[in-house]
This record gives C-alpha cells, structure tokens and sequence, in this order.
C-alpha cells in the first residue's frame, strides 16, 4: 500500500495522543495529517480539505466521537459520509464498541494504540472497503464483516440468496 498518498485526519481533545499517533502515521510514510480537537473542528477540515480517513476518539467535548460520527453519516451538510473512520479510544466496552459500531464506524481500535494496530486498521479500510449500507435507521459500512455458510437466520436484504434459498423481502 502507498501509505504516501493518504490524508488522515486525527480527532482527538488530547495534545499528547494527536502528537502519537502523527508520529506513527508519519513513521509509516503519511506525510498529510490535519488535526482537529473536536468534531466541530474536524467538520471545518473536511469541508476544506480531501480526507481519506478520519482517525477519531470517543470522549472529547463539546461534540464526542459518536455524535461527530453521527454527523459526518447523517447530516444533509456533511462534506463525506462515506469517508472510513477509525474510532479509538480507552471505553472498549462491548456496550461502546456496539454503540461506535451502530452509528457508521468503520473500525475500533483500543488504546494504548500500537503502530501495529494503526497499520493494521488503515490497511483494513483501505484494502477491505465495505460497501455502504441504508436503512431506517442506519447508514453505514455493512456492520457484517464475515459470511458465514452455517448461518440460519433470516436473510433480509432483498436479492440475498445463501445456499439456493431466496431472500424474502421484509
């Protein structure tokens, strides 16, 4: 992967974590990293700036991670709601993680935050894009990450065939 042509922007209300993961971007050959210290101010970047992925944590204020991520999926001003986003952050519960998830994450990553795991997440969602997915309630990366030949449930996307069973519409 050309790591070179990415544009990454970190959201995060702590100097110290922005100056870290600059550093790993930077060792892995990103040279554009823009900065924001909430969701307002990352709203403002990306209206003026080409961002291939956002890298954002979950607790800042006023606007926290969820609700920016809400906003960048959702609002009818949002400059990319397609774009990829990373959420990191220390609430690794699996009560947060569903949370991130069902708001159009694209991936989580837990701090501490190794080079390791950032590499691994933007290569993640650079060379597996999930597509996108609308419903009532969603929009999103499809929250589906594996298809499973076992499964028995109900398949509810219209056209979804499995094992030549046809998807019933719902």
């Amino acid at each position: 992967m050309r790591f070179e042509l990415l544009k990454i922007l970190l959201v995060d209300d702590n100097h110290h974590m922005r100056v870290l993961l600059t550093e790993i971007l930077r060792a892995i050959g990103i040279r554009d990293v823009f900065e924001a210290n909430d969701g307002a101010e990352a709203l403002q970047i990306m209206r003026a700036y080409s961002i291939d992925i956002v890298m954002t944590d979950l607790a800042m204020a006023p606007l926290d991670g969820i609700d920016f991520v809400r906003l960048v999926r959702n609002s009818p001003e949002s400059p990319n709601p397609m774009i990829p986003i990373v959420m990191i952050t220390g609430h690794s519960t699996m009560r947060r993680v569903e949370e991130a998830r069902d708001v159009g994450v694209t991936e989580f990553l837990s701090k501490p935050v190794t080079a390791r795991g950032v590499i691994e997440r933007i290569t993640r969602v650079v060379e597996r894009a999930r597509p996108f997915v609308r419903s009532g309630q969603y929009f999103g990366p499809d929250r589906r990450r594996r298809d499973d030949p076992d499964y028995q449930g109900p398949y509810r996307r219209s056209g979804e065939e499995r094992a030549n069973k046809k998807v019933i519409d719902i």
